[in-house]
């Protein structure tokens, strides 16, 4: 009986060791590498406790395309084929998408889709953290109609604040942390109407400095001199620019007055000269408009990265016991698209994956949610049948060859929907040497003087406390509604 039941025993674990069938490619790479990846993904489990801090990147203009196309073109750089690299923001577990329309844009704007997501509610295209019930450029209908954004709760709830932006730091997506607008134009006085002004309406710059929720932002980054300084002052590093204020003020020094023991500066050597440990408070404006492109700013070097930028200020928020709340914009993703100028903007998107992987390196899984997504997409490209390897930013070319369009032209992997590298005519028969310019603006269908969003919807990715509340395709708003879930910050 002994001998028997043994044998049954053997016999069953033997069945349930053969129950997957043999496969033949299971040695080849592809397939332990997945295997692996199977492995990661079911050891990863949902993180639920509550979250002590936040940041939420948002890569302007950043469309699933771009993520693509970055991944190559960093691979690239390191002298691989690219395709089979990874970014740092791929690695996050937790992946959703988002629709981004505003609720009257099937195309949405930075200033409707960033509200949505500090905001917890859809919003129009072109104003700043209030509701739909606002008409845009209309000042008297955003009185009392001003949405509470997930900075306000936290600064009122003692948790320390920062915003870092390579755009403006007035401009649409880093303005929502702080401002409510009818208008995202209206980022110093000069740009309300008169009207505006008589009924109460306050210009974006002046919101920053007067912001009160808790005490302020400890971090600002960002450029944008020109908003806060007078017309008639000559901006302190930039030859030749002046601020762009009619009413006089000086908004830099009103905000020394308000915060005598914050720090003010404006440019590199200024940032490298903050101590972390020491400082309690910092406020950098880097450039009289926007920020350099990244691929500018590495020549010169005189303005910090988005990565360093980030950096600091994690080590200035975390001081806080009670946690914080910070935005991190790359707002040049964007403005590269715009242009037309696919290297930049890739640049700008490695630059932005930088940033993200210093604050995975920075920070606590356990008690820091961080989200990674971008307010809408754009219109690039990527078509062709390229071979492996090909220069992500070069002609598509195939077993030596370029692969040319029934004219016989040569056309690159990376093109636009519409924008300024459209052809007034006969499409012209571009070069290897010319498309590899970082200079070279992307051919397009459609010509216009500047590309134009899309309305795809984004990615979304993400780890920390309820991270794991992002699955499928969400509406942008739900973004608020997952860190205020991770927090508790609003009732």
């Amino acid at each position: 009986m002994k001998t028997a039941f043994l044998i049954s025993v053997v016999s069953a674990a033997i069945a349930a060791q053969s129950v997957g069938a043999a496969v033949p490619q299971k040695n080849d790479a592809w397939y332990t590498d997945a295997q692996s990846a199977i492995e990661k993904a079911m050891a990863n489990k949902p993180i639920t406790g509550k979250a002590k801090n936040v940041i939420l990147f948002v890569g302007d203009g950043m469309s699933v395309g771009t993520i693509t196309a970055a991944r190559i073109y960093a691979g690239q750089k390191q002298g691989h084929s690219g395709e089979e690299n990874s970014l740092s923001m791929e690695g996050l577990p937790n992946v959703a998408l988002a629709k981004t329309y505003n609720t009257d844009m099937q195309t949405p704007d930075s200033a409707g889709t960033a509200t949505a997501m500090v905001s917890g509610v859809k919003t129009k295209a072109g104003v700043i953290s209030v509701s739909d019930k606002v008409q845009r450029g209309f000042c008297n209908t955003a009185k009392g109609n001003e949405t509470k954004t997930i900075f306000e709760l936290a600064g009122e709830q003692g948790k320390a604040l920062g915003v870092i932006a390579t755009a403006r730091l007035t401009h649409a997506t880093p303005a929502t942390a702080y401002a409510h607008s009818a208008d995202r134009n209206w980022e110093n006085d000069s740009k309300l109407p008169n009207i505006a002004k008589n009924q109460g309406c306050v210009d974006i710059a002046t919101q920053f400095v007067e912001f009160d929720a808790g005490e302020g932002f400890q971090v600002a980054f960002g450029g944008g001199r020109r908003e806060f300084i007078p017309a008639d002052m000559a901006d302190p590093e930039t030859e030749g620019k002046t601020g762009k204020r009619k009413d006089g003020r000086n908004l830099i020094a009103e905000w020394e007055t308000r915060y005598p023991k914050g720090e003010f500066i404006y440019d590199r050597k200024g940032f490298d000269a903050i101590d972390a440990e020491k400082t309690e408070r910092v406020f950098g404006l880097f450039e009289n408009s926007h920020m350099q492109y990244e691929a500018d700013r590495q020549k010169d070097n005189n303005e910090p990265s988005l990565a360093e930028m980030t950096s600091k200020a994690i080590d200035i928020l975390s001081k806080d016991k009670d946690g914080y709340v910070m935005m991190v914009e790359a707002g040049r993703i964007d403005h590269a698209h715009h242009a037309g100028n696919a290297a930049r903007a890739l640049e700008d998107t490695l630059a932005y994956d930088d940033a993200i992987k210093v604050a995975l390196e920075k920070t606590n899984p356990e008690d820091t949610l961080i989200i990674v997504t971008a307010d809408h997409a754009h219109t690039l490209v990527m078509n062709g049948y390229a071979e492996r390897g090909n220069p992500i930013l070069g002609l598509s070319k195939q077993k030596g060859k370029f692969n040319q369009d029934k004219d016989g032209k040569n056309y690159t992997t990376l093109v636009y929907g519409n924008g300024p590298g459209a052809a007034d005519g006969a499409r012209a028969n571009p070069g290897e040497k010319e498309v590899l310019d970082v200079d070279y603006l992307q051919q397009a269908v459609v010509r216009l003087g500047s590309e134009t969003h899309s309305g795809e919807d984004v990615a979304i990715m993400a780890r920390g406390p309820q991270a794991w509340l992002f699955q499928g395709v969400v509406e942008q708003n739900y973004i608020y509604h997952v860190i205020n879930e991770a927090t508790g910050l609003a009732k």
